[in-house]
């Protein structure tokens, strides 16, 4: 089986309904209570993995990994690292081999969690990695989610301030539910059948070409209401073709801008000798 669709838009994403992880939500916020929540997500053979940290608004600016959320179908423990560091037995968990870690963009989720404390991670997932594969070519957790159960999950708080002293239950309620569903969609990807190579490069071209056509058509659009008519529309391959020249003529003139330079330099160095 697989997935009858590739993408999904906005208009049709907030169509669907809402969602959200409905198990036991516990905040992990002394040190003491990370050796139970440790000893639990041990007996797990894959768990679904999110990071928040405190929203930046300037560019250059970013906090450290405040929250750390890992979930199982019935669990999911909010680390909060801001209360109590980066934990010894919570890094052996990103390394242990036994255990998979699913996550979205886990590079980065990974990177700040090793910012904390280091460790060698090690079967750790990344379902944008992966999706193509299947046929999904967005990588947005909310659209990637929609495409699989045709549910909408909230990212109302997403931008809140994952360092306050307490965490809402509407906090808590979101950062479990992105955990959860990584969890889900992955579980998911399982059930499906795998695209081969060819299918996926000719999928993304598809998508390509859908995506340079409403441009266009966003481009006209603007044009026309200016009283100017729009150019005729290039393809694909002629669009690649021309971008492919404007590259070559880019390194033509650099080759020719060192000759230049290095020529002047050798004209210098003739100059001073004779001096």
């Amino acid at each position: 089986m697989r997935y009858p669709i590739h993408h999904i838009s906005k208009e049709y994403l907030q169509l669907l309904p809402v969602t959200a992880f409905e198990g036991e939500v516990i905040v992990v916020d002394k040190p003491e209570m990370v050796k139970d929540a440790i000893a639990y997500l041990r007996t797990q053979q894959t768990v679904g993995v999110d990071t928040e940290a405190r929203p930046s608004f300037q560019r250059g600016i970013h906090y450290p990994t405040a929250l750390v959320q890992i979930a199982s179908h019935e669990r999911c423990y909010l680390f909060r690292l801001t209360h109590i560091g980066m934990p010894e037995e919570l890094a052996q968990l990103f390394a242990n081999k036994k255990i998979r870690k699913v996550g979205l963009a886990f590079r980065d989720d990974i990177n700040g969690l090793r910012r904390r404390r280091d460790f060698m991670p090690a079967n750790c997932i990344d379902v944008q990695k992966i999706v193509p594969q299947y046929g999904i070519l967005d990588l947005g957790l909310q659209k990637i989610f929609a495409i699989c159960f045709g549910k909408k999950i909230s990212k109302t708080q997403q931008l809140t301030n994952w360092e306050n002293n307490h965490l809402t239950p509407e906090q808590a309620r979101y950062a479990s539910t992105d955990a959860w569903a990584t969890l889900l969609i992955y579980e998911d990807l399982l059930q499906h059948e795998m695209l081969t190579q060819e299918e996926v490069v000719a999928l993304m071209r598809e998508e390509k070409e859908r995506m340079i056509e409403h441009q266009q058509e966003v481009q006209d659009q603007r044009l026309r209401e200016q009283g100017i008519e729009p150019p005729p529309h290039m393809t694909l391959e002629e669009r690649e073709a021309h971008q492919a020249e404007k590259r070559r003529e880019a390194r033509k003139r650099k080759r020719q801008r060192a000759t230049e330079k290095k020529k002047a330099a050798s004209q210098k160095n003739n100059s001073k000798t004779k001096q």
